[in-house]
């Protein structure tokens, strides 16, 4: 096998079994034992921890796809979280981040970000790149100023670090990643001024580029990738406050240029959490509200692929909040099933993304 291209060697990764043959058996590996392979030897974890590691495993289709969401927390539940903050007399939610596995469908939490221990940045937005989830923004639970903080958790090792701070700090911005690069777009700034700036955050460097702006402001846009571009759906500018657009603009990484997209979305509508891409002959971008009047109010949804996706939301205002396994057909709407859902993780969700492992 040729290994020129990498920064370790496969050889003799299963004393007796040829190359090739073990890097088969450790690509095939549970998520959930990279923690414990990856401390049998230094090569091993040299593997598992590496960038080219995670893209066998997708190429290969051993990858494994976890649904994470940013959702409130029940205050009587025993997540450790302490007093929450007050403002004018009333308790403020806090949010912490759930895992749900379609597989088996299991729930589990990740532990607190150290620097937040009682409940995450409200407002952050959460991304996937490389395996990895990463926090980023949001305001402060205490004093509700935006922060610039960014946290990147390792599965394999399961932890938190604290990844390089965005270069300024907004609010409501539009997020997206794909298999290196999270991107940031839009928002606005602390005096509430909306932004046509964009960043792109490596993971693995731990480093921000800022990107050419684009054509318009667009503050509380929503972001998705799209074949490899970069799309920030809607939004509004500093004189338009919520008067959602219905064009995009899409951010090309090759070319590093922005192209305008009209009438790609509901005008007037408010795209964050909500928007969904359809497959129908064509990509087809749509509220996960569509689906089902079960999550018509306060909808958050996240695709698991091009298949499956788990969608969250309520009936009415104040309704009771519920979340669904909604398989994905093209040209139609797929198996829309309830999901059991463990009184601690069913608060409503704030931001959601897919972790392929």
């Amino acid at each position: 096998m040729e290994t020129s291209h990498h920064n370790f060697s496969f050889s003799e990764l299963i004393p007796g079994l040829p190359d090739e043959l073990g890097l088969e058996c450790l690509t095939r590996l549970p998520y959930q034992t990279h923690r414990v392979a990856s401390r049998v030897c230094r090569r091993w974890r040299s593997l598992i921890e590496s960038r080219e590691f995670h893209h066998l495993r997708r190429t290969n289709g051993h990858a494994h796809k976890l649904a994470c969401l940013v959702h409130a927390l029940d205050k009587t539940s025993n997540r450790g979280v302490s007093d929450l903050p007050k403002r004018g007399g009333e308790t403020a939610v806090s949010f912490g981040i759930a895992v749900f596995d379609s597989t088996d469908s299991s729930w589990h939490p990740i532990d607190p970000v150290p620097k937040y221990p009682d409940g995450l940045p409200l407002f952050c937005r959460i991304a996937s790149c490389e395996g990895k989830l990463v926090v980023i923004g949001g305001w402060d639970p205490q004093t509700y100023e935006p922060v610039t903080d960014i946290f990147v958790f390792d599965f394999v090792e399961n932890r938190w670090r604290e990844g390089r701070k965005m270069p300024e700090k907004r609010s409501f911005f539009a997020v997206g990643s794909d298999s290196c690069r999270i991107y940031v777009a839009g928002g606005h700034d602390e005096n509430k001024n909306a932004l046509s700036s964009a960043w792109a955050y490596d993971v693995d460097r731990d480093e921000w580029n800022e990107l050419t702006r684009m054509s318009r402001e667009r503050d509380e846009s929503e972001g998705v990738v799209i074949g490899g571009e970069f799309w920030v759906v809607s939004g509004y500018g500093t004189e338009s406050q919520g008067a959602f657009d219905s064009s995009a603009e899409v951010y090309n990484s090759e070319s590093k240029t922005w192209r305008r997209v009209e009438g790609v979305w509901e005008k007037g509508r408010c795209p964050r959490g909500c928007l969904g891409v359809w497959m129908e002959g064509e990509r087809r971008l749509a509220s996960w509200g569509e689906l089902d009047s079960a999550v018509r109010v306060g909808t958050c949804g996240v695709a698991l692929g091009d298949h499956q996706a788990v969608v969250a939301g309520s009936p009415c205002q104040d309704g009771t909040h519920g979340f669904h396994l909604v398989e994905l057909k093209e040209g139609q709407n797929g198996k829309f099933e309830k999901i059991s859902v463990p009184s601690e993780f069913c608060g409503p969700v704030q931001s959601a993304c897919c972790v392929e492992i």
